[in-house]
């Protein structure tokens, strides 16, 4: 067995506690605020005490919490994430209609800001204290300071409604038609990567400037090798590790930003999803909603940690 396959197994079964600890902590938020599943379930339709009191006694809303809890585990385990008190379909069946559409815009936004911070991050390393490296900052100083929102809202009032070379919201699916599926996310994606990228982009400089510094750099580069062959094979492999993590944290903002973005564009993803059924007071899909991005975040950030021992050979040596 090789030593990154045992260090994902040690990580994976650390993963099992956290994910019961997300569980028990959504499961009580939910149990304590002031939604009452019952009325949610019959609003609007004036139930009769009884009728609310044979509803709670049939899923279980009486049992003390431990039970529940489990219960709640079990069905969970089960695949049931409960069923929607608004349309009265199951949990889901919702869920997995609108994640496709949120690891669209997650994934698109993470590959824009990547490129972007990789590319912004190296030329001001290389060109530093000078025209470029001074025009990135500035420009990566705002985009630290632009919330998402704010971007998109700029980006529906000229590109799209002045301009017109995009829609101002909706969704096309990418099997109908990939250009327009294109058209439809390159402004949420864009809103949605830039604070990100700006924020890389800062500190894959940091990394880069520090590596460039180092002896092994000076020593390759006066033996005769090219510079960009240097910068290539051995700077960035050495300077990407501190980014890598700062990366796996970012995952969890775009998974998060993308309930504003995504309401913004009225694109049909998760964040959509939870805003309606928080406002509609639809506490079971709320709950699903939250439990699949805390576990997609999970997930993301194990994959962040194998690449980081990947590229890092003495943390994988230290682990084993």
């Amino acid at each position: 067995m090789t030593a990154v396959l045992r260090i994902l197994l040690r990580r994976v079964a650390l993963l099992v506690p956290l994910m019961l600890g997300i569980v028990l902590f959504v499961f009580l938020v939910m149990r304590f605020s002031d939604v009452d599943p019952a009325s949610a379930f019959f609003q609007g339709a004036n139930p009769t005490p009884e009728q609310l009191h044979d509803f709670r006694e049939e899923h279980g809303l009486l049992d003390p919490l431990p039970v529940r809890y489990v219960d709640f585990v079990a069905d969970l385990l089960h695949g049931d994430m409960g069923t929607s008190a608004l349309t009265r379909a199951p949990v889901l069946d919702q869920v997995t209609t609108a994640l496709p559409l949120t690891l669209q815009l997650t994934f698109l936004g993470l590959g824009i800001a990547v490129v972007l911070s990789l590319v912004g991050g190296v030329t001001a390393a290389i060109y530093r204290d000078r025209l470029p490296d001074q025009i990135i900052r500035v420009v990566s100083l705002t985009g630290v300071a632009a919330p998402g929102f704010w971007l998109a809202l700029l980006m529906i009032q000229y590109l799209a409604v002045d301009l017109g070379w995009f829609p101002t919201g909706g969704y096309i699916n990418p099997a109908d038609s990939f250009t327009g599926w294109l058209k439809t996310m390159t402004l949420p994606a864009l809103a949605l990567s830039l604070p990100v990228a700006a924020q890389l982009t800062r500190i894959v400089r940091t990394a880069v400037v520090e590596e460039l510094d180092k002896d092994y750099v000076r020593t390759a580069i006066g033996s005769g090798l090219p510079p960009r062959v240097v910068v290539g094979r051995n700077v960035l492999r050495n300077a990407l590790i501190n980014p890598l993590t700062v990366l796996g944290l970012r995952v969890g903002y775009l998974l998060g930003g993308a309930v504003v973005i995504e309401t913004i564009f009225s694109l049909p993803g998760m964040g959509k999803l939870m805003i309606d059924a928080v406002k509609n007071g639809d506490p079971a899909v709320v709950q699903g909603v939250v439990l699949t991005t805390a576990a997609g975040f999970v997930v993301v950030n194990l994959v962040i940690d194998v690449l980081y021992l990947l590229v890092n050979p003495r943390l994988r040596d230290a682990a084993t």
